[in-house]
């Protein structure tokens, strides 16, 4: 893999408009190509080994900006380019097959059109607006009137064939209290031979509704993309938003961000745990990890005013410190909780019926992992050890030791069983950093720079990677908020992981994936 490789390709075959641009969106690279290069630069990206993250589009007067977001061993580059209104942008989807989902969710919100798509179905946009109204432009009203949105009851899925096939509608409304979303199964008997998902149910026009705000109305806008990464996301568009005003961190400030996040880490990580050792009917582990997430989650509220940390991380810095009392109570409980979850850990591993139910079930391979640029726990558990705060590594995390628990077998036990590393690791991480938090404040002040400016942010949440991008006119409000969760590129993951499993162990391999509805559907 080679970033050099990339931009050295691209500047031989004359893709590249002018010179990479190293800090309009630093610490990402930024090269500028034209249109008709796009799909081109594409494929040298991934001939040269570059992992697709992430793909988004902003509107300007005579048309649109897209931008897709590379990486490789830790290093990022964004390449930009500038189309009309009419013109087309060639579909990434064939050379990276992730950028799928993304790009019809550019066409649905923006208008933005896309050559040679091998999906043109509607993603995000369901039935709420007419095919000429885009909800991301200029001239369209959030506050207009609007009928209420019909039944999408005519999703074309691709249709079952063949003897003894059937389809199995699932959602989107489901038995158990989670957001909507639906999945169709194709299936000869209990076995899958295809799933497909329909996602979009909860979209909250988080994209709209940033536009005008300021700093501080778009962070608490951001921590409540998805609601169990309220840290992580508030971190990322923090991280966006400071690089953009040119906003230097307290290190006090950024050590409790680092904590917030680990502890929003091991919380989710022991609830998912619990979750899928339910789905199989080991209900032990259920209930003992659900009691130690309980009392973990209490802790954090307890130490910073909130059970899951909303609206903590605020721009240049943190709302809540931490008492050099709680500091040292909470690396004692973090360590006591650290033998607690080994042991649970060590009954789930001595469970020869639960290994059975989950070892092999849902295996997702190293090489389909790679291809849809898996990261998080799924990644993870299937060869890709991608981490940010360890290949990418931003403060607190560029002085610590970072490490990342990664495995090939891509099954359930696998994603359960980085889980379990991930909370150890996290553990150590906040008995460290509450042991040596920095002295001084814990916020910088934030003003507008007098001009437009954009920034970037990359933070390693619970799921994995979290790219964040923003845009500021002169006055520091929001002209463009681009947040991608983690979940973009997991949920596709779901739909292969499936196949050739038994219908009963869809639950048990959904919550090894555990994407976020509201994530995707912004």
């Amino acid at each position: 893999m080679s970033l050099e490789r990339f931009l050295a390709s691209c500047g031989s075959e004359g893709f590249a408009t002018g010179t990479v641009d190293a800090q309009s969106l630093a610490p990402a690279l930024c090269l500028e190509i034209r249109r008709e290069h796009w799909v081109s630069a594409a494929a040298t990206a991934k001939a040269a080994g570059l992992r697709w993250c992430a793909l988004w589009a902003r509107e300007l007067d005579t048309g649109f900006e897209a931008f897709s977001c590379l990486a490789a061993q830790g290093r990022y580059v964004v390449v930009r380019t500038q189309l009309g209104a009419n013109e087309k942008l060639p579909s990434l989807a064939p050379i990276y097959p992730a950028a799928d989902r993304p790009e019809r969710h550019a066409h649905d919100l923006l208008g933005v059109l896309f050559d040679d798509a091998p999906d043109t179905r509607r993603w995000t946009r369901h039935l709420a607006w007419s095919d000429k109204e885009f909800p991301l432009r200029r001239e369209f009203r959030v506050d207009a009137a609007r009928a209420p949105t019909p039944p999408d009851d005519r999703y074309p899925f691709v249709p079952a064939h063949g003897a003894g096939v059937v389809e199995i509608p699932v959602g989107p409304v489901h038995a158990g209290i989670i957001e909507p979303g639906h999945f169709r199964f194709q299936a000869v008997g209990e076995a899958v031979l295809n799933l497909e998902q329909h996602l979009g149910y909860v979209h909250k026009g988080i994209e709209k509704i940033a536009v005008g705000r300021d700093a501080m109305g778009l962070v608490r806008l951001a921590g409540r993309v998805s609601g169990d990464s309220t840290v992580a996301h508030a971190w990322a568009a923090c991280q966006a938003l400071e690089r953009a005003l040119s906003i230097e961190v307290p290190r006090r400030a950024l050590a409790l961000r680092a904590i917030m996040a680990e502890r929003e880490r091991v919380a989710n990580h022991l609830g998912d745990i619990g979750a899928i050792c339910n789905d199989v009917g080991f209900l032990f582990a259920q209930y003992q990890l659900t009691r130690l997430k309980e009392e973990w989650v209490r802790e954090s509220h307890a130490a910073f005013g909130h059970r899951f940390m909303m609206d903590r991380v605020v721009p240049g810095g943190v709302a809540a410190d931490l008492g050099s009392d709680n500091a040292r109570t909470m690396g004692a409980h973090a360590a006591k909780l650290a033998a607690e979850v080994a042991s649970i850990i060590e009954r789930i591993e001595a469970s020869e019926s639960l290994e059975d139910r989950l070892m092999t079930t849902g295996r997702l391979s190293p090489e389909q992992a790679a291809a849809l640029g898996a990261v998080g726990y799924v990644g993870r558990a299937s060869g890709q050890a991608f981490d940010v705060r360890r290949d990418a590594p931003y403060a607190p995390y560029d002085t610590l030791t970072i490490n990342v628990p990664s495995y090939r077998a891509g099954d359930v036990a696998a994603r359960a069983k980085v889980r379990a590393d991930e909370i150890q690791v996290s553990l150590r991480l906040i008995c460290e950093l509450a042991g040596t938090l920095p002295e001084g404040p814990t916020r910088a002040e934030v003003g507008a720079v007098g001009k437009e400016s954009e920034g970037i942010g990359f933070v390693d949440g619970w799921r994995g990677e979290i790219v964040t991008y923003v845009r500021l006119d002169a006055n520091a409000r929001v002209t463009r908020f681009f947040p991608r969760d983690p979940s973009w590129l997991t949920w596709p993951a779901l739909e292969l992981l499936v196949q050739g499993n038994i219908v009963p162990d869809f639950p048990v391999c959904n919550k090894s994936v555990n994407g976020s509805y509201s994530g995707q559907d912004l």
